[in-house]
């Protein structure tokens, strides 16, 4: 399962866990986050993300 990191404040999305949070189902692809999606912790858009694994 892939993960991403937040350029700005580091926060890790993990594909395995999903964000529960904003209703985001484990399992879902980074590239498959709603298109209003953003960082949970500093608000960041998925364009400031970069892949970790």
């Amino acid at each position: 399962m892939a993960r991403h990191e937040c350029d700005v404040c580091g926060y890790v999305y993990d594909q395995a866990a999903g964000d529960p949070v904003a209703g985001v189902a484990a399992g879902t692809a980074f590239e498959d986050l709603p298109g209003g999606w953003a960082c949970p912790v500093c608000g960041a858009d998925k364009d400031q993300f970069s892949p970790l694994d």
